[in-house]
Parts: C-alpha cells; structure tokens; sequence
C-alpha cells in the first residue's frame, strides 16, 4: 500500500521539513511505501491554465503522475504552514491541477456542475499537519480555524474521504527543542494510529 505526502514549505531547514521527515520514517516503518513530493524543491508550477480546465484535457506528464498517484494512494499526508490562514500557493496550486474531475471527484448524470460531487479518492485516511504562530484559542475564536474547513469540508469531504485527521503545531517560533521533539512524536502516533503495521 502507497500513502501520498505533499509537502508545501519554501525552506529545507523548517520545521515542516521535519514533520514531512517524520512521516516519510514513520510509514516506512510501518511497512508503507510513499509516493512523496516536496512541491518547493520540485518547482511544481501551481497555475492552473485554460488548457486543463476540462475534465478530459490532455495533461503535462507531471500533473498526470500527481492524479495518478493521489487517485491510487491508499492514504495522503498533507504538511504545511498556516499562512493568512490558507495553505502556501504553490499548495493551492497543487488542489487545483490535481484534484480536479474525474481524478478526484464527479457529478452524477444530470448533473452540470450546481450540485454536490461524489467523491473518487480511494484513501482510506487523510491527515495534514500545519504548523503556526498562531494561539489555538485565537485561531478558532478570531479566525474560525479556516484551514479545518478547507481541508476538512471543501477539498477531502468532497472528494470521498472521511476519515480526516489535523493536528496544528504551535506556536512554532518561540517552541523550544524539547516541545518540537515531543510534536514530532506526536506526528508518529497519528501516523501509527491512522496507517499502523498490521494493515498495510
């Protein structure tokens, strides 16, 4: 089984990078394999363009193998920062090429496109690990914890995964080795909770 990790940070030195380190260790322990990308160190281009707007568009090779392996994927890992509540662009970017109709979701006959998709991902779990400088009171009380319903309700909701999984990290720029060193271990529980041995 293939468990899909995307991740979204511009410097090799963060955080995030650890996170998505993590994950990579913890899968394979578990007896995974992993379809990974680091979409910064790839230079992933995040414009959607008129060309791929169709659900039957001739892809570049790239954003074919993105679909095929987000559509074959067993399980998908999501790591990045919170950034003006909303994931980096070139993560959107990423959302928009790549889950797009008839990869990752469908209208039922009849329907144009006012109605409520059915989902097509197979993953039978999706996690995403954010990190922030953020307070999580004041992330829900003045924010409304955007990143939740995005991820949650509008891209993996719709697309038929729902059992769905966020932990939020922070507040990352005053953490200390120590409270990194335990989050870190929390990101290998959820790992070993939600994709463990005995399933692979």
């Amino acid at each position: 089984m293939r468990i899909s990790i995307i991740l979204a940070h511009p410097d090799p030195e963060s955080f995030n990078h650890a996170i998505a380190q993590t994950v990579v260790d913890a899968l394979k322990a578990n007896g995974y394999r992993v379809f990974f990308h680091d979409l910064y160190q790839e230079k992933f281009d995040p414009r959607l363009n008129l060309e791929e707007l169709a659900k039957d568009s001739i892809l570049p090779a790239v954003i074919r193998k993105h679909c095929d392996e987000i559509a074959a994927a067993s399980g998908i890992v999501i790591v990045h920062p919170n950034w003006w509540g909303q994931p980096p662009a070139i993560l959107k970017g990423w959302v928009d090429r790549v889950i797009r109709p008839g990869v990752a979701y469908e209208f039922l006959e009849g329907d144009t496109g006012e109605g409520i998709p059915n989902g097509l991902l197979k993953a039978r779990a999706a996690l995403v690990f954010n990190t922030s400088n953020t307070e999580s009171e004041r992330e829900k009380d003045v924010f409304g914890d955007p990143l939740e319903t995005i991820w949650r309700n509008c891209i993996f909701g719709l697309c038929g995964i729902t059992n769905f999984h966020r932990r939020m990290f922070n507040v990352v720029v005053t953490s200390t080795e120590d409270q990194r060193k335990d989050w870190l271990n929390d990101v290998e529980k959820d790992i070993d909770t939600f994709f463990p041995k005995d399933t692979v």
